[in-house]
C-alpha cells in the first residue's frame, strides 16, 4: 500500500450506536469511508448513520460489499451474533476487520475467526471502547508502566449500564428486540464484561488467565427473562487476580449512562478511574485518582490523547497489530465466552 493513500473502509452492520465512534475514529485517523450495508436498513442506528454520512454509498447486499475489491477494512457493529460471520467473510475476502465488542458470541465463532486470521494473514480487532476510547484509562496504563504503583496484583472493574440510555438507542424509543434475546447478544458477560476482562489482561500484563467463577442473573426484569441484567466474574492469572461486575441497573438520577469505575491495585499504591462521572464532585468524566507512598493525587485526563484508531490505520499499512495484539484479543474473548458459558444462573434469567 502506498503510504500517501488513505486506507479505505466500509461499514457492514449498523445495529449498535458504537458504530458512530468507530467510523468517526477511522475518519479522524485518515481513513476514507467508502460504503455501508446492513441487514436491517430500518434500524434506528442505521438510519442515523445514513443521515450523518449522506455522501457515503449504501449497498443493499452486505455480502457484496464485503467481497468488493479496493476496500482495506470492514468495520462492524452488527447485531452481536452476526459479527463473527461478518468477520470471517471479510477476513477471507482479504480485509482486516474492526468489530464492536463483543466480537463474537460463541466459542465456535471464535474458533472460526482464529482459523480465518491464521489462514489469511489479516487481523481481527475488537473495539473495547471502555479502554480504547477513555482517556483516563490510557493515562492509567502509562502510570502503571512507569512503575508508579509497583507491581499490579489485582484489578476491580465495574460496568453499570442503563437500558434506556438515549445515546445508545440511536434515536429509537426503546431497545430493539435482539437486546432481549440472549442467543443474539451473547449474554451480559460476553456483551459487557469483555471490556473489563480486556482491562484485566492489559493492566496486569497477563497473556492468559482462568475463570475461577462467574454468575449471571435477572433480578429487575422478570418480564424479560432473555435479558441478563447482572453478571460477575472472578479471574486469576499466574501473577494477578481480577473481579468484574456488570449490570443494567443505572438509576435515572445519574447524569450519564453508567458510573463505570476501574481500580488497579499495586504493591506500592493504587489507581482509581471514574470514567464517566465523579459523584457530587468535578464536572465531566475521565477522573483519575492515584495513591502512593507520597500521598494522594488527582489527574484530570480529559485532554489525554487516544491512539487506537491511528494505530489501526498504521497496522493496516505495516501489517502489525500495535492497536491490540491479536493474541490478546483472542484471549479476551475466550475468557468472556468461557465465563458466560460456565456461569451460574440466578433469578429470572434463562
Amino acid at each position: 500500500m502506498n503510504s500517501s493513500q488513505p486506507i479505505r473502509f466500509a461499514a457492514v452492520g449498523l445495529d449498535h450506536a458504537h458504530i458512530f465512534g468507530q467510523v468517526a475514529g477511522l475518519l479522524q485517523a485518515g481513513g476514507e469511508f467508502v460504503g455501508m450495508a446492513t441487514d436491517d436498513p430500518s434500524a434506528a442506528v442505521a438510519v442515523k448513520v445514513r443521515e450523518r454520512y449522506p455522501d457515503v454509498p449504501v449497498v443493499e447486499d452486505p455480502d457484496e460489499l464485503i467481497a468488493r475489491d479496493g476496500i482495506d477494512v470492514i468495520v462492524t457493529a452488527a447485531v452481536p451474533d452476526r459479527r463473527g460471520p461478518i468477520a470471517v467473510a471479510a477476513l477471507r475476502a482479504g480485509k482486516d476487520v474492526v468489530a464492536d465488542k463483543p466480537g463474537c458470541v460463541t466459542l465456535a465463532q471464535l474458533e472460526e475467526i482464529e482459523k480465518a486470521v491464521a489462514e489469511t494473514g489479516r487481523f481481527w480487532s475488537v473495539t473495547f471502547s471502555e479502554r480504547f476510547e477513555v482517556p483516563c484509562v490510557i493515562k492509567a496504563g502509562e502510570l502503571v508502566r512507569e512503575g508508579r504503583i509497583g507491581t499490579v496484583v489485582q484489578t476491580l472493574g465495574v460496568g453499570p449500564h442503563r437500558i434506556g440510555d438515549r445515546g445508545h438507542l440511536g434515536g429509537a424509543n426503546a431497545r430493539p428486540d435482539w437486546f432481549y434475546d440472549k442467543a443474539r447478544y451473547g449474554g451480559i458477560i460476553t456483551d459487557i464484561a469483555s471490556h473489563q476482562i480486556d482491562q484485566f489482561l492489559w493492566f496486569t500484563g497477563s497473556r492468559t488467565a482462568e475463570v475461577v467463577s462467574s454468575t449471571v442473573g435477572n433480578f429487575a426484569n422478570p418480564d424479560k427473562p432473555g435479558l441478563q441484567d447482572f453478571g460477575e466474574v472472578l479471574l486469576r492469572s499466574d501473577n494477578a487476580q481480577g473481579y468484574v461486575r456488570v449490570d443494567w441497573y443505572t438509576p435515572d438520577g445519574l447524569p450519564t449512562w453508567g458510573d463505570g469505575r476501574l481500580t488497579v491495585l499495586g504493591t506500592d499504591g493504587y489507581i482509581e478511574m471514574r470514567k464517566y462521572v465523579d459523584l457530587e464532585g468535578r464536572d465531566g468524566g475521565n477522573h483519575l485518582f492515584l495513591v502512593d507512598h507520597e500521598g494522594t493525587h488527582y489527574i484530570d485526563c480529559s485532554q489525554v490523547g487516544l491512539t487506537y484508531y491511528a494505530d489501526l490505520v498504521r497496522d493496516v499499512r505495516d501489517r502489525t497489530t500495535t492497536a491490540a495484539p491479536q493474541e490478546h484479543t483472542f484471549e479476551t474473548m475466550r475468557l468472556a465466552l468461557t465465563a458466560q458459558q460456565n456461569a451460574a444462573v440466578r433469578g429470572a434469567a434463562r
